[in-house]
């Protein structure tokens, strides 16, 4: 049977503002669509999370047995500057600067942003799409939503017909904005003087003499608008509707609110189920920003060279720091915050090696059953990973304890623990397991011989009555995090 047929998932869907049960459009399948990056730039940490976040999702929607078909696009063209309707394009800016050609830019940043989601073990999307290879069905959008009397030609462009939408649609169903209270607080700008209100926004642009990146439509040439892409290649894909939308908190206004509008008066179904928003990740309590130098790169994050950071750190651990908070919250990365998410990354790696060598009792002190349906309870609540965290340390507490006699496991348990841990940590939270247990089993051998002999020190000098030396070992033991617990047949170790 598959698992989400007995798993309950409930997704908070930001257009009510509640969590609500998931059910799929398809039994057994679910379409997801996610904003992907405008590719004029090096990918930074915010914008990885975001993607790591509905990674997290994929994981966990595929584990319960779903076909997912995630799609996320690649946004390489109509992205102008401060997500403005008039100025430069991002990626014609970018390659003016760097003196390349517009495409050089894309490629660039896309190889850039594909490379470093594969460090931290993101899982490709089903789909890639980019904005420029659908420039065919974004006119013919246009032209639909032109037809049906929602969209209007002025002097080459083509903008999205706000106040006609709202007469029948609520234009601010996702914000929770309303368009009465939006037009006193309208700047009129010199530039939006072809548009019939501020509000409307572009589905396609003229461009001018000076831009580079041009096609040729029925109102002239020019280029699509940026929210324009989206609605076209998630109908392409997905469908006309389909289960869910992802995206940062950064997006939900104006861009899926125009996604909304758009999907609605092309298609006359509104377009997506649930919406999903990752939410900001700041910088040692302040917005990142590269003018400031309140910034990290990833790369950085893996070398270490960064004023912010003290050493280098795995992306295994940068993604267990970030799993720490729900993806709803605001999350603030500082180098302390690293520190101990990658001391709580190496217990628990710690503890999946220790399982194997466990001794099998006859009867057992825990109920792993109990303890792995809580596991699923935390990621059935929208996904919260900090309780789902909370309950793998749990099991990692158990399991210290069995090696220090005081906890019993049959070998049962101990099969179960392992085969959950394994899927919790790895297949869902999407830790490496490869790397930190190819380099823990050879660490964990050494620190086993070094502990080892330690503790027979300690014996020999008790046995002087040494008690000194015997003590400054157990102490600084325990400043490594070793702790040393002695009893009748002896002195054993837990990290």
């Amino acid at each position: 049977m598959k698992l989400y047929k007995s798993q309950e998932l409930k997704i908070y869907n930001s257009i009510s503002g509640k969590k609500e049960i998931f059910k799929s459009q398809t039994e057994g399948y679910v379409g997801m669509y996610v904003c992907g990056p405008t590719v004029y730039n090096k990918v930074h940490l915010g914008n990885c999370r975001t993607f790591i976040s509905f990674d997290l999702v994929f994981r966990y929607l595929r584990h319960l047995g779903y076909k997912v078909r995630y799609v996320r696009n690649i946004t390489d063209v109509g992205h102008l500057e401060n997500d403005a309707e008039t100025g430069e394009d991002r990626i014609a800016k970018k390659a003016r600067l760097e003196q390349l050609e517009p495409m050089e830019i894309v490629q660039k940043y896309t190889v850039d942003f594909r490379n470093i989601l594969q460090e931290f073990n993101n899982i490709p999307p089903s789909i890639e799409p980019t904005a420029t290879g659908h420039i065919v069905e974004q006119i013919e959008t246009t032209k639909k939503i032109i037809e049906k009397g929602l969209a209007y030609e002025a002097n080459g462009s083509v903008y999205f017909d706000v106040m006609k939408y709202n007469e029948s649609e609520h234009y601010g169903i996702l914000s929770g904005r309303k368009l009465e209270d939006m037009i006193p607080n309208t700047r009129e700008l010199t530039a939006q003087s072809d548009k019939k209100n501020p509000q409307d926004f572009a589905l396609w642009k003229k461009a001018e003499p000076e831009h580079i990146m041009r096609w040729p439509s029925p109102w002239g040439v020019g280029f699509p608008g940026w929210h324009l892409e989206c609605t076209v290649m998630s109908s392409k894909y997905l469908g006309e509707s389909f289960d869910i939308h992802g995206g940062g908190m950064d997006l939900k206004f104006p861009h899926h609110e125009c996604e909304i509008a758009q999907g609605q008066a092309a298609n006359g179904v509104a377009p997506v189920n649930y919406w999903m928003h990752a939410n900001l990740l700041t910088l040692n309590g302040q917005k990142m920003a590269k003018s400031t130098g309140n910034n990290i790169l990833p790369e950085e994050l893996f070398t270490g060279e960064n004023k912010n950071l003290s050493k280098a750190y795995a992306p295994s651990v940068a993604r267990f720091f970030m799993m720490q908070a729900n993806y709803r919250s605001v999350l603030d990365f500082s180098d302390e915050a690293l520190q101990a998410a990658e001391k709580g990354f190496h217990r628990l790696m710690d503890a999946m090696l220790l399982l194997p060598n466990l001794k099998a009792e006859k009867n057992s002190s825990f109920d792993v059953e109990k303890w792995k349906q809580s596991c699923y309870d935390a990621m059935n609540d929208d996904f919260n990973t900090p309780v789902l965290i909370a309950k793998l340390f749990d099991a990692v507490k158990i399991i210290n304890s069995a090696k220090a006699g005081s906890e019993k496991l049959t070998a049962e348990d101990i099969k179960l623990l392992a085969e959950t841990l394994k899927i919790f940590s790895f297949d869902i939270l999407g830790l490496k397991p490869l790397d930190a247990l190819q380099s823990g089993n050879e660490n964990a051998e050494r620190l086993g011989k070094v502990v080892e002999l330690l503790i027979d020190l300690r014996k020999r000098a008790r046995d002087n009555r040494d008690f000194e030396t015997s003590d400054k070992i157990r102490d600084e033991l325990a400043k490594l995090d070793i702790q040393l617990k002695d009893g009748k047949e002896g002195t054993v170790y837990t990290l």
